[in-house]
């Protein structure tokens, strides 16, 4: 399937619209801006550590995928006149049938429902590349997160290595 049939536009609750397309190598410009944009607190979550700046590590190793295995997609949206990256989906197999699942919505972009349309959109990838699972490791802290996996479905259980921390488990079959 090329990249142009993965792309869709989409409108959001709100009347917002979004491009909704695959993170490609070429999108280190705009994954730094998205991730500078994001709040401390919504940084934290994301990363399970606090991070000032993304390093240029980080950046390769979120916008190079192994298409095998990872699959990422990006909602975009026109402000001012620029192109700009307001959420990000992605996930990762890791082998035994199940894949890591990662989810990060522009502070001021949450509560349109734009996580749950990119999250379907990873669902997709995953059943595509024969996948089992999806989940998620996130801090227990992190309500929005909790509740949000619980609306799509996914059950969610104390990480047994680190209390601080809950996975949550989607079953996708």
């Amino acid at each position: 399937m090329s990249t142009q049939e993965l792309t869709s536009n989409e409108f959001l609750r709100d009347g917002s619209r979004v491009t909704i397309r695959p993170l490609s190598s070429n999108d280190i410009g705009i994954e730094r801006e998205f991730i500078m944009r994001l709040s401390p607190k919504s940084r934290r979550f994301r990363f399970l550590s606090s991070i000032a700046e993304p390093s240029e590590q980080l950046l390769e190793r979120l916008t190079r995928l192994d298409e095998g295995t990872e699959a990422a997609f990006v909602a975009l949206t026109v402000e001012s006149g620029i192109e700009r990256e307001v959420g990000v989906a992605r996930m990762s197999a890791v082998g035994d049938g199940r894949a890591e699942f990662a989810v990060a919505v522009r502070d001021d972009w949450q509560h349109k429902g734009l996580g749950t349309l990119l999250t379907k959109h990873v669902i997709e990838a995953a059943r595509q590349r024969g996948l089992n699972a999806l989940y998620s490791v996130d801090a227990s802290e992190n309500g929005p997160m909790n509740g949000f996996a619980k609306t799509l479905g996914f059950w969610s259980d104390v990480n047994p290595q680190d209390a601080t921390e809950v996975i949550h488990t989607l079953r996708l079959n």
